[in-house]
């Protein structure tokens, strides 16, 4: 995925969870414990998801 691409996904999701985030070094972060919105949302659009960590 391009960096456009990823901040174009990135905004989408930052909207989808009402939160700020960031992309950096090639990962989206976003704030707060958004987990299964960030999950439902790229599983809808073909995304495959493995959450990991706590």
């Amino acid at each position: 995925m391009s960096a456009d691409e990823l901040a174009a996904l990135a905004k989408v999701l930052k909207n989808k969870c009402g939160s700020g985030g960031t992309v950096k070094d090639g990962v989206i972060e976003i704030q707060g414990e958004h987990r299964e919105v960030v999950k439902g949302y790229l599983e809808q659009n073909g995304y495959k998801v493995k959450l990991a960590g706590g």
